[in-house]
C-alpha cells in the first residue's frame, strides 16, 4: 500500500507539471539523490538481513515504474512544447517581403571618379602620395619657406617638429619629378587636413592637383585644358575664366572661375549674381620648383592646378553646406542613386 501512495503521489504531480522544467523537478524529488525513493533504497540498513531481498525488489519495481512514467510524460512535454515553438517562429509567406537597401558612392567618390576618368582621357597618370609628409615635401621643395604663414601651427597638423599631416596634395608632384624626368603629366588625389572649420571648409578634405612638364608648356596650354575640363564636369556651354592671384609654387599664379552653369553666366543666387564660379587654383610651375627636382626651367616650363573634390562637389550637385558630405545622413546620401 505504501509503494503504491507513493506510485500515485508521483504520477499525480508529474502529470500537473506543466512544462519540462517543473516535471524535471518533480522527478528530482522522487528519484534524485535526496528523493523519497533513493531514501527508501538508503533505509535498507536498518532492516533485518532477511528482509533486504525482498524490500530491494519492490523499492526497484517501484522505480522502474516512475521512470517509465516519467520518460512518458516528458517526450508528450517536449513534443508539446516543439509545437508551441514552431508554431510562435512560423514565417508568414503571404506577408510583402523586406527589400534590402541599395548603397550608392557617396557624391565626394562619383566626383572623384569622374575627374580622374576625365584627365585620364587627356593622358594625365594617377599618383598618390603619402598623407604624413615632412616638412620639405610640403612646403620647402614647393617654394614656402619656414616663415610662410602656412606653416603656422595653428594652420596645421605637426604630428613633430619635421613631420605632419599633408595640407596639400602638391607633394606628390615634387616625389614625381624627383624620380622621374619630363615629360610628365600626373594627376594626384587624396585626402588633406587644415586646421579649418566652417560651412564650406572641413579640417580634412579630398583634393585633386595635376601637374604637367615638358618643353614649351604655357598659359594657353592650361587653359585650354581647364576648358575641356569644365564642359566634362559641369555643362557644355561652361567657360572659363582666369583671374591673377599668388600661390608660392606657380608664377605667375591665377584664380579659375567656370561660368555658373545654374543660370548660364547672366547672375542668380549660386553665383552671387556674377555669372562665375570660382572652382580652383592654377599658375605656371614657379622656377624654383622646377631647380628643386634638379628640372632645368630654361628648357622645361609646366603648368599645375589644384582643386578641392568637396568644392567641385558642392557646386555640381548645389550643396550650401560641405557637413553635408561627412554627417552620413542616409535620407542625403539616397538622393544620389543612380
Amino acid at each position: 500500500m505504501e509503494d503504491l501512495d507513493l506510485l500515485q503521489e508521483a504520477a499525480s504531480e508529474a502529470e500537473a507539471a506543466k512544462d519540462s522544467r517543473t516535471l524535471y523537478e518533480v522527478k528530482m524529488k522522487f528519484l534524485g539523490r535526496t528523493g523519497k525513493v533513493t531514501g527508501l533504497l538508503k533505509s535498507m540498513k536498518e532492516l533485518a538481513a532477511e528482509a533486504r531481498p525482498a524490500f530491494g525488489k519492490r523499492v526497484n519495481a517501484l522505480r522502474e515504474a516512475l521512470e517509465e512514467k516519467f520518460a512518458a510524460l516528458e517526450e508528450k512535454l517536449k513534443r508539446k512544447e516543439l509545437e508551441e515553438k514552431l508554431a510562435g517562429e512560423q514565417i508568414d509567406v503571404t506577408l510583402p517581403g523586406r527589400r534590402a537597401k541599395e548603397g550608392a558612392l557617396h557624391p565626394v567618390t562619383r566626383v572623384k571618379d569622374k575627374l580622374i576618368d576625365l584627365f585620364s582621357g587627356m593622358g594625365f597618370e594617377v599618383f598618390e602620395g603619402p598623407e604624413i609628409e615632412n616638412e620639405y615635401y610640403n612646403f620647402t621643395a614647393l617654394n614656402t619657406p619656414a616663415d610662410h604663414p602656412a606653416r603656422d601651427m595653428q594652420d596645421t597638423f605637426y604630428l613633430t617638429e619635421e613631420f605632419l599631416l599633408r595640407t596639400q596634395t602638391s607633394a606628390g608632384q615634387i616625389r614625381v619629378m624627383e624620380q622621374k624626368k619630363p615629360p610628365i603629366k600626373i594627376l594626384s588625389p587624396g585626402r588633406v587636413f587644415r586646421s579649418d572649420d566652417d560651412a564650406t571648409h572641413s579640417p580634412m578634405f579630398h583634393q585633386m592637383e595635376g601637374l604637367v612638364v615638358d618643353k614649351g608648356i604655357t598659359l594657353c596650354d592650361l587653359q585650354g585644358m581647364l576648358d575641356e575640363f569644365a564642359k566634362k564636369m559641369f555643362s557644355e556651354t561652361s567657360k572659363t575664366r582666369l583671374r591673377p592671384s599668388y600661390f608660392p609654387f606657380t608664377e605667375p599664379s591665377v584664380e579659375v572661375d567656370v561660368s555658373c552653369a545654374a543660370c548660364g553666366g547672366k547672375g542668380c543666387s549660386l553665383c552671387k549674381g556674377t555669372g562665375w564660379i570660382e572652382v580652383l587654383g592654377a599658375g605656371m610651375v614657379n622656377r624654383r620648383v622646377l631647380e628643386n627636382c634638379s628640372v632645368d626651367p630654361d628648357v622645361y616650363s609646366g603648368f599645375a592646378f589644384g582643386m578641392g573634390i568637396e568644392r567641385i562637389a558642392m557646386l555640381k550637385y548645389g550643396l550650401g553646406n560641405i557637413k553635408l558630405l561627412t554627417e552620413n545622413d542616409t535620407r542625403f546620401l539616397e538622393q544620389f542613386k543612380d
